[in-house]
Formats: C-alpha cells, structure tokens, sequence
C-alpha cells in the first residue's frame, strides 16, 4: 500500500471513504447467434463464469482493505458499473453482507456505463441524491446529433454528524487523441460553478471523487481549486502523491493519477468533526499484475481483447478522516 501523510487525528475514531474505478463490472452477455456479434459489455466471452469472478475479486478488494485499515470505508464511490444489477450482487457478497446501501442512476452513457455510491447503513444517511447529465452537440459532415456521457453523482450525506456534498465523477476518458477534451472540460467547469456557490451560500464541506482522466497537476485540476477570486476553497491530497511516483493506473509506460478525491478546507481546520489525516493508493500486492519491470501496476481483468482475471486496471483510492469521540 502507497501512502501519503502520516494521521494527525489521534485520540479519534476514523471513517474512511474509498473510491474505486472496478473496470467494466458489466452482467454477462446473452449467448451470440454468431461469434462475430457484437456484445453488450464490449469484451470478448464476457460470461456468467468471468462475472461471478469479477464480483469475488471486487469484494476481495474491500475485504482486504478492512484488514489493512481494521474497518471498511463508510463510503465507496465507484465507476464503470453497468447498472444495479451487479451493485446488488456485490453488495450481497463478504464483506457487505447486505449491510451497504446502494445509491445509483441509469445514465445516458452509450454503454451503460454509471458511476455509483455504496454507503454503511450504520454509519451513513443519505439526504439526498440526483444525477447530474451533460449532453453534446456533435456537428457531423451533414447534420448534428446529440452525444452522451456517463452521469456526476451528486449525494448529501450526513456521517458523524456531519452534512457531506459529496460527488462522484467519472469524466470522459483520453482515448483516441484526447477528443474528449472539451468535454472533460466543460463538465469540470459546471461543477466548479456549483461548488462555488456551495461555498458561497452553505457551510456544507464537499468531497469530489473520481477518475477525472486527468492528473493532479493539470492545469484544469489545479485551478479547480480556486474559487472566481482565487481564493483556495479545496484541496487535493493526492497531488502530494504524484511526484513520488505513486499512480493509480497506467497507459503504456505512463503512470497516471486519474484517480483523486478533491476536500473542502473544512477537513484541513483540526477543530472540524472529520479533520483530514490521510490520502493513499491502495495498492495491495494481491492486486498488482507480476510484470517484468519495477512498476507497480494493476492486476487488470482484460488486456485489450485477452482475458487475465485480474481486479481491475485501476487500484482504488482512500481518504482517512479522524472523527472525534
């Protein structure tokens, strides 16, 4: 396990929140009536076999992450879940044992793709929860269509006590010369809007989390930060993380911190309930890939089109905060 600075809480309880992009927790495909069909998931023998597997080696995840930290996250956001279906399936497997709530939208997304928030029942209130949508005007040699993208997750969540905004984010990806660009963009800049006017007409501290397809230091992270007068109204422990080298998945030879969780300066005040003390890549060797080089890289479930069985091609994420007694 990578992580960052030491806990500041002690003589305090801690809630963890967890975030975990699980790559493509799809349901299996219905047989093809020809093998040269496409399929729903987009894998290739994506069947009940492989599903089953996928779903014990994502509770194994949480499962080792209560040993590592001696409880589970209060909250787990995560990404590319292809509807309620395979969230009720996890939920129902050790260690959630079907005391995790569920928090989910069909999205627009093309393939079905949805972000999502597992909560303990015991520990955490839902208030509230709405997706947020982002359509797209695509302009075609001739004629335009509307183009869709996976959904912001926008809860409000109370947990030892406290009132959360917490979002859950998964933008469009750097795929194919970063078309999605703008997109990214765009989505980033309508949630700073909202999150400025949180600040402006609420005391409510606010978490982001997600694979924003973007590093820490990238100048839109970096200037989401700062609200219309530069003034900093969040923080991201995560781009501590980076130059270390600690990343939470790879392209190629690159390694990448798409994975982040963005606070409020409500966690950095010690005199708050839930008082930041901890960012980590969670990156058990159960879940690293055995490669032939020195990097430390996911255990992936496919490689392009190859089935390996791995977790996912991300590691997830965690923030320790110290709740006081």
């Amino acid at each position: 396990m990578l992580i960052n600075e030491k806990s500041r809480t002690g003589g305090s309880s801690e809630t963890l929140i967890a975030f975990y992009n699980v790559e493509n927790l799809f349901l299996p495909d219905p047989p093809p009536r020809h093998h040269l069909d496409p399929t729903a998931s987009g894998m290739r023998n994506w069947d009940e076999q492989k599903y089953q597997n996928k779903l014990r080696k994502t509770a194994h995840v949480f499962r080792l992450m209560q040993e590592e930290y001696g409880s589970l996250p209060a909250m787990i956001g995560l990404c590319e879940v292809q509807g309620r279906d395979p969230l009720e399936d996890l939920a129902a497997l050790a260690p959630f044992n079907d005391r995790f709530g569920i928090v989910h939208f069909n999205s627009m997304d093309e393939r079905g793709v949805d972000v999502a928030l597992l909560y303990d029942k015991d520990k955490v209130e839902v208030l509230s929860a709405e997706p947020i949508s982002y359509f797209f005007t695509v302009q075609a040699k001739d004629y335009e269509y509307y183009d869709t993208t996976r959904d912001v997750l926008f809860c409000r969540v109370r947990i030892a006590g406290t009132v959360i905004n917490l979002f859950v984010v998964h933008l469009p990806s750097k795929r194919e010369k970063n078309v999605n660009q703008s997109r990214r963009h765009f989505i980033l800049a309508d949630l700073h809007e909202k999150i400025v006017k949180l600040h402006q007409t609420s005391d409510e501290p606010v978490i982001i989390c997600g694979d924003f397809n973007e590093n820490p230091d990238e100048k839109v992270i970096t200037d989401f930060l700062y609200d219309d007068q530069l003034q900093k109204i969040l923080f991201n422990p995560f781009a501590e993380l980076f130059p270390q080298g600690i990343y939470s998945t790879f392209h190629y030879k690159s390694g990448l911190l798409f994975d982040q969780m963005l606070l409020s300066l409500h966690f950095r005040d010690k005199n708050f309930p839930l008082c930041f003390g901890e960012a980590a890549v969670f990156s058990h060797e159960m879940l690293q890939a055995r490669t032939k080089g020195s990097s430390v890289r996911p255990f992936r479930t496919y490689s392009g089109t190859r089935y390996l069985g791995g977790y996912s091609d991300h590691f997830p994420i965690i923030c320790k905060l110290g709740s006081k007694k």
